[in-house]
């Protein structure tokens, strides 16, 4: 079993009623800290794949699906382990070949075999930053080196590149950790999709990151 079916696996399970309770905690606690949304919204299924992502990586919550099968559960140390980044795309996706994706954030640079075909398509269009968790591992640990980037990828918008270089650098001089800089240019995507004739650069500014509590 690949990654990606790995990690269907565990959300599928991860979604069933006994776990109900604790995965409705965990979306609040994501969408406290990257922007609510509901069903109503036309990004509703985007922001739902990510909250997937976050809830089975640093969320924690993969270890509870006791019912997935062994195949599934065998990748749940590389899902603890996911690196999540702003990437961008080095090298766009061909047929059988890896993609090249550079961190902005760590300058770390991953060839990614798996990738689901709609989030391909994305890959192939992408003009700006995403964030997105890349996880890694050989399941069994005898099987060869398998990288996969989780559906959940958050693509921001191709105007928002420039903003979105002028936050970072401000992220850096203040400190903040990789998640709050990544949650808080979620935060901005969200209201730049929210808010009708906002222009990128006032959704994308530094001054939101007031928001977690920086001067």
């Amino acid at each position: 079993m690949g990654p990606l079916e790995a990690y269907s696996a565990i959300v599928t399970e991860l979604g069933g009623a006994p776990l109900a309770e604790r995965v409705a905690a965990a979306r609040v606690a994501f969408q406290a800290r990257t922007g609510a949304f509901g069903p109503e919204d036309a990004w509703f299924e985007a922001r739902s794949r990510a909250f997937w992502d976050d809830a089975t990586t640093t969320g924690g919550l993969a270890g509870l699906a006791t019912g997935a099968s062994e195949e599934a559960r065998a990748w749940l140390p590389a899902l603890t382990r996911a690196h999540r980044g702003l990437f961008v795309v080095t090298t766009r996706p061909r047929e059988d070949d890896a993609t090249v994706l550079e961190c902005l954030l760590t300058g770390v640079e991953l060839f990614v075999d798996d990738v689901e075909a709609g989030t391909r398509d994305a890959l192939l269009a992408a003009s700006a930053p995403f964030d997105g968790r890349v996880v890694a591992a050989g399941a069994p640990a005898s099987t060869p080196l398998r990288v996969a980037l989780l559906p959940g990828a958050v693509f921001h918008p191709e105007d928002a590149a420039a903003p979105i270089g002028k936050v970072l650098e401000v992220a850096r001089t203040k400190g903040l950790s990789r998640e709050q800089t990544l949650d808080a240019l979620l935060r901005m995507e969200l209201s730049l999709r929210s808010l009708s004739r906002v222009k990128a650069s006032y959704a994308y500014r530094v001054a939101l990151l007031q928001d977690i509590g920086f001067p």
